[in-house]
Formats: structure tokens, sequence, C-alpha cells
């Protein structure tokens, strides 16, 4: 237990950036605050529908807020089996601060936690760099920042998602690995099974990289049946029959209800109807009559199916690999695929002026182009910083492991095309691969190389900083 309290401790050396962090990402979660208090912190007896319809930044969903409001299994419970019991905590923060102030304290217990979650990626990314690839810390101190300018970084900061969760889990991973690989040890099962059940639980695909960091850590002895059964099987096994058991017990039931509502309006519907024709139409029969009915009920049926399904933005039309859980929301079409690599290396980290966070359900093309070639050049110099960072780090395990966790990303977005149509905002579960290569980098040139590579990498961070959060500045504030 002390291990894990010490791990937690800020250092000396980290404080007064944590402060410079923490300050400006606080401002940022104010100004959400700001935008939504004053329907927010009153009280409703469906915030679901509430938060839904008013909160919109990008394509993030705010069930985070319908969580802590009044405790439910809201999130898909097959992609973040654990999550809702991990917000239980903060849910009763909330009810405790509501008894005390008479308000809806969502928004304030969520900012913290989402302030906490930043704090501890931001410091546990710098010890990659300074402990694990062996950096001054004006280096490590500069990727980092850098990692935190990237657009979609800062907007996972300050919306109730779980995506800068997820990130800290990740770099949290990558650390805890790190140093196993760098001093010869193996990970134990404990480790890896507390690891993935704290990502898996929180984003299932999350899991599949804590099992990519035991597999470089342990190599061989991964597969031996007594790591393999107890870290690996039986964990996946638990996790998926708790989901099921998790969907049989909460979201089976508000499935069950809701189709009962949705049949009992269609009779009434119906009954209306036929009563109307009735009157309007008296010299006709009911056998005529009840057909009529059954025509304009099914033809209202399917236009409410067709709005809820079409993308008013593009005529593109997904196929899902199958309709389950979790496939259902995958897109198969390689056309999209390949066009959305933009988005990866482009929205990802320079946020555009026009459709500024508007979302691709709600009116936002799928890709949209930048008004000068500035942003191009700088989306270039990133990439081409990044693979050289890979070719000078080729050698190192650690390394491997990083792209390990961005080329499982590559596999689920750009080829199963998982979320494809809005892969910037997943920016948080990868880029900080991106900043790691980079490290690789620093650590090889020498002298005057070095200075001009930190010039320019503080040129990109204080560039990428004050662009990005004036534009979502001006979102907050509009």
């Amino acid at each position: 237990m002390r291990k894990i309290i010490a791990l937690f401790r800020i250092r000396r050396e980290e404080r007064w950036p944590a402060v410079l962090i923490v300050t400006l990402l606080a401002i940022l979660n104010a100004l959400v605050i700001y935008k939504y208090a004053d329907q927010f912190t009153l009280f409703y007896k469906n915030y679901r529908a509430l938060y839904i319809k008013v909160f919109h930044i990008s394509g993030y969903d705010p069930l985070t807020y319908e969580v802590v409001s009044q405790w439910t299994t809201g999130y898909q419970v097959y992609r973040h089996p654990l999550l809702a019991f991990l917000m239980y905590p903060v849910y009763g923060l909330n009810q405790g601060l509501i008894a005390l102030t008479g308000i809806n304290c969502v928004q304030f217990v969520v900012a913290v936690l989402l302030l906490c979650c930043t704090l501890y990626a931001f410091i546990f990314l710098f010890r990659i760099g300074r402990e694990l690839i062996g950096l001054p810390s004006v280096d490590a101190w500069l990727l980092t920042f850098l990692t935190f300018s990237f657009a979609y970084v800062l907007v996972a900061s300050i919306v109730p998602d779980h995506f800068i969760i997820s990130m800290f889990v990740l770099i949290f991973t990558l650390y805890v690995s790190g140093r196993q690989l760098i001093a010869n040890r193996l990970m134990t099962r404990w480790q890896t099974v507390g690891l993935f059940l704290l990502t898996a639980g929180i984003s299932l695909t999350n899991g599949v990289k804590v099992f990519l960091a035991a597999l470089f850590t342990n190599r061989r002895r991964f597969f031996r049946p007594s790591f393999l059964l107890p870290a690996v099987i039986l964990p996946v096994i638990g996790l998926g029959l708790f989901a099921r058991w998790e969907f049989d017990t909460f979201e089976k039931p508000k499935n069950e209800r809701r189709e009962a509502f949705k049949k009992r309006s269609e009779k009434r519907q119906r009954a209306r109807l036929f009563t109307t024709y009735q009157m309007a139409n008296k010299h006709k029969d009911s056998i005529q009559i009840a057909a009529l009915v059954d025509s304009v009920m099914r033809v209202r049926a399917q236009e409410i199916d067709r709005k809820r399904r079409q993308e008013p933005n593009t005529t593109h039309k997904g196929q899902p690999i199958a309709q389950v859980e979790f496939l259902n929301w995958s897109d198969i079409s390689t056309s999209r695929s390949a066009t959305c690599i933009e988005n990866l290396f482009g929205e990802s980290l320079i946020l555009h002026r026009e459709h500024l966070l508007e979302d691709t359900l709600a009116g936002r093309p799928v890709i949209v182009r930048y008004r000068s070639a500035l942003p191009y050049v700088v989306e270039s110099l990133i990439v081409g910083l990044f693979l050289c960072g890979i070719w000078c780090g080729r050698r190192s395990r650690l390394m491997w492991m990083s792209l390990s966790f961005f080329g499982f990303d590559l596999l689920l977005h750009l080829l199963i095309g998982f979320g494809i149509n809005e892969v910037y905002i997943m920016t948080p579960h990868w880029a900080f691969v991106l900043t790691i290569a980079m490290g690789f980098l620093f650590k090889t040139l020498q002298g005057r190389k070095r200075i001009v590579l930190r010039g320019v990498t503080a040129c990109l961070t204080v560039s990428l900083l004050i662009y990005n959060v004036t534009l979502i500045v001006q979102y907050l504030l509009q």
C-alpha cells in the first residue's frame, strides 16, 4: 500500500509544472461549468434527456453527468462494464453536496475528477520520459506539455466522458510495465489482473493494451499456463460474465419497460387514429379503416426509424461488421477509413475554426478542411518527428510496447472502423505515444541538434496551446 501511495506522491520537480497545467485546465473546466450551470445545477426527473439535449462539445457524451446526478448504469455496459460502479463514490459525494447546498453539484465534482485524472496523466507521462527513457527534465517537460497542447487532449480534459480517465490509466499502465521492463522484472499476475480490470472496466478495448504490456514485459513467460490462465483467461471470462449480469440486472428491465411503453403508446395512437377515421368516414366499414390505420402506423414507424438512423451530414451509409453489442458501432467501409486518416492526425492535433467542436451527428461533416496550408505543415512536422523517434528507438522494447498500443488503435479505428466517423475524439487513447517516440529522438541527438529540436518543440507547444485554447474559450463563451 505504501508503494502505491508513493507512486502518486507529487515530487518537488513536478510541482510547478503541475500547478501550471491544473490552473489552465481549471479555468477551462470553469468555463464549461459557466456555460451550462443555469440548467445543470437544477433537479430533473429525466437527467439523461436533459444532458443529451443541452450538452454539445464535439461528439462527447455527457453520460457521466447523468450517472453522478442519479446513479444508473447509463453507459453502454459491454463497452464500459465497470465505469458506472467506479463512478458510484463520485455520485455519493455529489449527494452529500446536494444535501449541503441545495443544488445539483454534478459539474463541480466531475470537474474535480477530470482535473485529478489529467494531473496524474501529466505526471506519469513526464516520469516515462524522465525515468524510463532517461531524458533531462527540460526535454521530458517539453514533450509532456506538447502532448497536452493537442486539441482533443485538451478537449477531453474538460468534458464529462471517460476519455481523459482512459488516458490516465493507459499512461499509468505504460509507466508500471515500463518500470518492470527497465528493471528486468516480470509483471506479476496481480499487477496484470488489477490493471486489466481497471482499464477494461473503464473501456473494454483498453484491456487489450494491458495484455500487450504484459506480453512485452514477460515475453515467452506470458504464454505459460501458470500466468495465462489466472492473469488473462479468467479475468476476461469474469469481466464478460459480470457485463452479462449487469445487462440482465439493470439494462434488460429498462429495455423491457421502454418496449412496453412504446407498445402502449402505439396502441393508444392506433385507437385515436381509428376513432378519427371512423368519424370522418362513417360509410366505410371497420376492416377498411383498420387497414388504413395500419398503413399510416407503418409509414410513421419507418419515418421515425429512418430519422433515427440517418447521418444528416454525409451521404455515406456505414456497414457494421455485425449487429451485436460491441460491433454495431463499427464500419467496414474502407473508403471512409482512408478518408478519415486526415482526422486522425489533423483534427486530433489542431482544431478547425469551421464547425468548431460540432458533432458529426448534429451537422458537422465527417471531413473538415483547414483554411490554409499552415496546419498541414504543423501536422506533418509532428508526424515527421514521431517517425524519426520510432527510428531512433527501434531497439527499445519500451518503444515497441508503446507502439503496440498505437497499432491496436489503428487496427480498431482504421481497419475495423470502430467510431471512424469521429475518430479524433479517441485522441487521448494514443496521443501520448507520439511524444514518447519523440523522446527517443531527443535522447539520440546531442549538442546543437538537440538545442534546435528543443526550440522547434517549444514553438510547436506554445503555438498549439495558444491556438487550441483560444478556440476552446471562444466556443465556451459564445
